[in-house]
């Protein structure tokens, strides 16, 4: 079924627009752009988990050693941060983080070391073995990611890019953390 956006583009219909019918027949104020704009950013952010995931799987790794794995390759030699910047950058909880930090460091990836201008604060730093595990998982998600994102035409998922830039430079300015929230 293809439903007109506009006069010129024809827009076909997806899981979404099932969603939001069904909202307009129960509950028509929750039918709207919020509804749509949450649930498709949604979908397509389960998308790509589907895939990361999987990836990681086979590698062995979880979400949150990748995160930190790649944040420290990604900040450039010596590869080291600090574990509070982790934590904030990731939107991993300090516990969270300090888990992780474990895992990689019982498992040679990572070195804590203390901070020679302020002895109570440590850096987390990798290893030789944990800049190649983390060139490896890097690119292995990043071929698994580019490889679900190929189904879309390259003018397409450029466009996305750039909207998703303006949506997030309006919504999220500066990359400010969420506010944390326990659970029930």
């Amino acid at each position: 079924m293809a439903m007109s956006a506009s006069p010129d583009r024809a827009v076909r219909a997806d899981a979404v627009d099932g969603i939001v019918a069904a909202w307009r027949d129960e509950l028509p104020e929750v039918a709207g752009l919020p509804l749509e704009l949450a649930k498709r950013a949604g979908r397509l952010a389960a998308l790509i988990d589907v895939v990361t995931v999987a990836e990681l799987d086979r590698l062995g790794r979880t979400k949150a050693e990748y995160e930190v794995l790649a944040r420290l390759r990604a900040v450039g030699e010596p590869y080291r941060c600090k574990p509070h910047d982790l934590s904030s950058s990731l939107l991993l909880s300090s516990g969270g983080t300090t888990n992780v930090l474990h895992r990689l460091t019982a498992a040679g990836l990572v070195l804590r070391e203390a901070d020679p201008a302020d002895r109570r604060s440590v850096w987390v730093r990798l290893t030789p073995a944990g800049v190649t595990a983390a060139e490896k998982v890097v690119l292995a998600v990043n071929q698994a990611q580019s490889a679900l994102l190929a189904r879309l035409p390259e003018d397409t998922a450029r466009r996305l890019a750039d909207l998703l830039r303006d949506v997030l430079a309006s919504l999220d300015p500066g990359g400010v953390r969420p506010p944390w929230r326990p659970g029930p």
